[in-house]
Formats: C-alpha cells, structure tokens, sequence
C-alpha cells in the first residue's frame, strides 16, 4: 500500500514503552513525526532515536512530536528508552499490522536471507492527520537533519 500526500493516514493505536495506548488522534494540531525502525537497541536504530532525542527542543519549537514504531514487545522498547534516555515515545507493533497498513513491512534482504521486516521508513503528518511528506532516503546518522530541514521549509 502507499500513502498520498494530502490523504488521512492509517489510524493507529498501540502501547509505548510505558504500557500506556498511543493512537494517532492523540496528536491533532501537532505536526508528527512517525518513524517506522527495525529492532530496538542496534546499532542504526540507537543512532537515529539518540539523534533525535538530542534534537528535542528544536523539534518541539517546530510543532512537531516524535513517535517510533517497531515489532518489538513493551519490555525491550521500554529497556531501549531507559537505556538511551529517550525522550518521545516508542510504540510496539508486535504483530506489524500498523507497520502493513503504513506499507513499510516487506521482503529484505541480509546476508543472503530473505525476510519480512520493517523497511526504515519516516512519514511526516499535518495537524488534521493528513500524510505531508514520506520522507526521502536518509541515513540513521544524518536522519535527524534531514528531518529538521524538511520542517523547516514547512
């Protein structure tokens, strides 16, 4: 499935690191930031959340909020936020069906295996819940740059 700019985006609601359900109607007027990553705790992915936690401040004075999805359980992304002190939420996604509806779970390829996993994905949505922009490819170490540059230019 791919997402349309200007069109709703798939609604959600999954648990965060805490237990606690986090829909996306929680963030109406706000401007978020959805970024779908593969696994908890590896290398790339600790990067990219780092990067972001570090840019916190200067993302909030942009309007916008910050929410990673990834198939891990609660236990190993609430592990994650306490390890790396994040500061936004990680929502777990263990049976993938946001990652589906978002169109970011597909075949991969790694070290001459195939297998179905999150395709590192960012999706940028308005305040009414609309999909702005599906964020261009990036690296996990310039992610939060890109990222920056594009809201600015909003």
């Amino acid at each position: 499935m791919s997402l349309t700019s200007g069109k709703p985006v798939p609604s959600f609601s999954l648990l965060n690191q805490s237990g606690e359900t986090i829909s996306l109607s929680d963030f109406k007027g706000k401007t978020l930031v959805l970024y779908f990553y593969p696994k908890a705790s590896t290398p790339g992915c600790t990067v990219q959340a780092c990067s972001l936690r570090d840019e916190m401040a200067e993302l909030k004075k942009l309007n916008a909020e910050v929410v990673a999805i990834s198939p891990d359980p609660v236990k190993n992304i609430a592990k994650f936020v306490d390890k790396q002190s994040l500061n936004f939420n990680l929502l777990s996604d263990e049976d993938h069906s946001v990652a589906e509806a978002y169109g970011v779970w597909q075949l991969k390829k790694f070290m001459g295996r195939e297998f179905m996993g999150i395709i590192r994905t960012t999706f940028i949505i308005d305040e009414k819940g609309c999909l702005i922009e599906q964020l261009p490819k990036f690296t996990t170490k310039n992610h939060h740059e890109v990222l920056l540059n594009y809201l600015k230019a909003l």
